[in-house]
């Protein structure tokens, strides 16, 4: 029997409450997670800042752990390397300026082992090279250990200058060690000839080479692929380098006759020079550079030298004469700039000082002391 419309519809239709119940269902359960949602976010923020935290302690004590194994190192490579053979320490400390105590001599220096063959590796590698492209003759001494000296001597010299025309001490680290061991082997070498009496001239005229070559490099231009700051660094590692070697009062009192005489020829351009010249910056540098090291051997060497036993006194009144000559030039620009002329008065009253307080010093030509006290 079919139904009646009424009793379809009613069949076919979903109870109110039901689906009101439903409904409630549905939003209670997007609540609760909601709820769960905003309970887990703070915690997570604060697990995050923790994990942050924990990867900023631990990079700070990789760091520490990283500089505790640079100063371990470092501290092995001071063993391995000791103050002496190192340049690091002191060889380049007082550079520009007035020593308080009087540096140490070269002589005292122990070299080690390493260190020393791989200079003497570096520069007989560098004399096979020149040798192969000049001359092969090579003069002839009685003693085979003077020929030694000498060829060593001669390759030092040679190897310290070409170092100082293409390094940078700005630049290259390696300057330091190679010039510093350099200086060292020239002292030592020069050391041991002079001791033997032999082949004097021969070794006048490399140690007079070495002068005229490394003071050409202090006072030398400016150079066109670099900075004034860069090049006047430069010139001052030379001058300190200069200074080094004239701790043996045979190299260091024909530094200052050359470099005394050197001051009266530039004093004497400066009056034929005009201030809008190139070269009249580099001409004031080079004039201060020359004073600077006439002080610097002054106060540095001359009272060691007057102990020297190898002091030779003819020498030192030639040069002392050439430096009160100098002073006279000096006076002639006065009227241009004399602060040199001032500079130069400071270094000979340090130079008067010395020779009163030293009585081998005194033993000067009467009218040379009267110049000095005067």
């Amino acid at each position: 029997m079919p139904r009646s419309e009424p009793e379809r519809s009613a069949a076919n239709s979903v109870p109110p409450d039901e689906s009101l119940r439903m409904a409630v269902a549905i939003s209670l359960l997007r609540s609760k997670l909601l709820q769960k949602q905003n309970q887990s976010s703070p915690s997570q923020n604060s697990d995050s800042l923790r994990w942050k935290r924990k990867a900023k302690d631990r990079k700070q004590e990789l760091l520490r752990l990283r500089q505790d194994l640079k100063e371990a190192e470092d501290a092995s490579q001071c063993d391995l390397f000791p103050q002496s053979a190192s340049c690091k320490c002191y060889f380049f400390d007082n550079l520009g300026k007035l020593s308080p105590n009087r540096l140490p001599e070269a002589s005292q220096c122990r070299f080690n082992d390493v260190l020393r063959r791989r200079f003497l590796r570096h520069v007989r590698f560098k004399e096979r090279r020149r040798r192969t492209g000049g001359s092969s003759d090579r003069p002839q001494f009685s003693d085979i250990n003077i020929e030694d000296e000498m060829e060593l001597l001669r390759a030092s010299v040679d190897f310290l200058v070409e170092l100082c025309e293409t390094g940078s001490p700005v630049e290259e680290a390696s300057f330091s060690n190679w010039s510093h061991q350099a200086v060292d082997f020239i002292l030592a070498s020069l050391k041991n000839l002079l001791a033997r009496a032999k082949s004097v001239d021969l070794i006048e005229g490399i140690i007079s080479s070495l002068i005229r070559r490394m003071v050409t490099r202090m006072c030398c231009p400016l150079q066109a692929n670099a900075s004034k700051q860069s090049d006047s660094d430069v010139q001052f590692f030379v001058q300190h380098l200069i200074r080094k070697l004239g701790s043996d009062p045979y190299i260091g009192q024909r530094v200052l006759f050359a470099v005394s005489q050197r001051v009266s020829v530039l004093a004497e351009n400066f009056l034929f020079s005009g201030p809008f010249d190139d070269a009249f910056t580099s001409m004031h540098q080079c004039m201060f550079l020359l004073i600077q090291l006439i002080e610097f051997f002054v106060s540095d060497y001359l009272s060691v030298w007057s102990k020297d036993e190898g002091f030779d006194t003819v020498l030192f009144e030639e040069w002392v004469a050439s430096v009160l000559h100098a002073r006279k030039a000096l006076e002639l620009l006065e009227s241009r700039n004399g602060l040199y002329a001032l500079y130069m008065d400071r270094v000979i009253g340090d130079l008067a000082k010395h020779v009163s307080l030293t009585m081998s010093l005194q033993k000067l030509k009467r009218e040379i002391l009267d110049k000095l006290f005067h």
